[in-house]
Parts: C-alpha cells; structure tokens; sequence
C-alpha cells in the first residue's frame, strides 16, 4: 500500500493528458514534504521544463524524521518526450532507489504512447497469483514522471473542472495501473515560498490493471479506498497544472505530499540536460 502512494507521490499522483493546444512555455522548481499522521516521512524536489514541443520532468525524494532512524531510503526519477498534436508523447522514464534492503532500477523507452525496450533490476519474479503484464498493457500509456503533467485544452481557465475529466493509463516497468480523476472542488492554496492561489483538487480512484497481486490486502485496501486527492496548481504563465498536494488515508493515517516551494517563471535560456534530470 505504501509502495503505490509513494509512486503516485514521487510521480506526483496524477495527471498528463491529451489536448487541443498546449500553450506551454514555462518551468517549475517544487519542494515538497512527505508526512504520515503528521510525523515527517521524507522530502522530495520536482523540476519540470516544457514548451509547445517538448518537456523534461525530473525529481527526488528521500526518508528523512523518525523513519530515518529506522531506515535509509532515497530515490531519482526522470522522463522527456515531445509535444505532438497537442499531446504528450513520453520517449524515456528512468527511475532509481536505494534502500538499506536493496537497490532498484527501471528503465523504459517509448515510441507512440508505447514501451519498445525496457530494463527492471532486479527483475520480476514470475509468481501464480501475479497478474502477468500483457504487451497490449504497454501501449497507450504514460510513464508516471510524465504523469506530473496536465495540460487543460480550449481557452478557458485552466484551473477548472475540465483538470479532472480523465483516466490516466500508467506504466511504470513493473505494474500497469489506471487512476481515474474525478472533479471535487477549487480550494486556496499557499507555499511557504512561491505560489499562493486556487487548486483544483480531484478525488483519485486506483484501478490496478497487471503486475499486482490482487489477493494483497495492500490492493485490496487502495481499491475500496475513496480518500485520496490531489490538488492541481498552474505553472505560471502556460495551461500546465501539477501538483501541489496529494493526500491518501491509510489504515495508520493520512499520507501527504504537500508543497513548500512551488516556483514557476517562463522557460528562457538553455534548458536542463538529460542528464542533469537523470534520464537515459
């Protein structure tokens, strides 16, 4: 259970979608807090750089508080892709963590919406009462750093109900899962440093596809759970939202992703290299 928050969190839960313009040209610098009931779990940094023709996403995250003392944990993610049509096109997502326990990598190219190459250490362990990820499960689909991003179509306030009208059909090189968006309410939000304004927050359904374990209690748990939302704040200056804040209540408390930094300006001069966001 605590796996599929902290993905939707580090991907930073939600959203990337298909629209009739994009009309982006702007970049976000975030930083956010992870807490569980209250208690500080970890911190994570966001950077985000798009224009009408492509974008890069990149972020880290890492334990921090009282989980520190009990054990170390940090991670990096990364993902570009084009702009085409008015729709993200993801072309690669990279993704590494280290923990006490072990060290995880995923790699994934995509062509078309697509995965074409892939490579996950250590790789899945086939098991019966796994549900196998089908090739038709790879297409069509957004890597969750690509995710962090919604571009609202027409020319009407992007901060809107229209944010929340979609199914996001994610991949993330081990499960297949789709979370569905559904429009709640605007809400004032502030940052410590950088944004204060209005948010649109989504409640978020989970639908896992492959590469769970349905009899999971973990799954079962996320499946029924109705409390998870997240809040949508625009980078200034473009129809691009990301997320400000993302909670899900838990068997021991509400898990949130809250952000103390949220800084926007137009993407001007030489933008961040692939690796510098650590991608392939």
């Amino acid at each position: 259970m605590m796996r599929v928050c902290l993905t939707a969190f580090l991907a930073v839960a939600v959203a990337g979608a298909m629209v009739a313009q994009a009309h982006a040209d702007g970049r976000l610098e975030a930083r956010y807090r992870m807490s569980l009931g209250g208690l500080e779990l970890g911190r994570a940094a966001l950077l985000i750089e798009v224009d009408d023709t492509s974008y890069i996403a990149s972020g880290s995250g890492r334990l921090t508080g009282v989980v520190q003392a009990v054990s170390s944990g940090k991670g990096t993610a990364g993902a570009r892709g084009a702009v085409r049509s008015g729709e993200l096109a993801p072309r690669s997502f990279a993704m590494e963590a280290v923990s006490d326990k072990k060290t995880e990598s995923i790699r994934l190219v995509m062509n078309g919406g697509g995965v074409t190459d892939m490579r996950v250490e250590p790789p899945v362990v086939p098991s019966l009462d796994r549900v196998p990820v089908a090739d038709k499960d790879k297409k069509g689909i957004f890597d969750p750093m690509t995710a962090a991003l919604v571009l609202v179509p027409g020319t009407e306030d992007p901060l809107s109900a229209k944010a929340c009208d979609r199914t996001l059909s994610i991949f993330d090189g081990r499960h297949r899962y789709d979370l569905a968006l559904s429009y709640e309410r605007i809400d004032e939000v502030k940052a410590e440093k950088g944004y204060a304004g209005p948010a649109v927050v989504c409640r978020i359904a989970y639908r896992p596809v492959s590469g769970h374990k349905p009899n999971r209690a973990g799954v079962k748990y996320m499946m029924k759970n109705k409390d998870m939302f997240v809040w949508l704040a625009p980078v200034a200056g473009t129809r691009v939202l990301v997320p400000f804040r993302a909670s899900v209540t838990t068997a021991i408390g509400i898990a949130q992703l809250e952000a103390e930094a949220f800084e926007t300006r137009p993407l001007v001069g030489t933008r961040s290299t692939p690796a510098k966001a650590g991608l392939p």
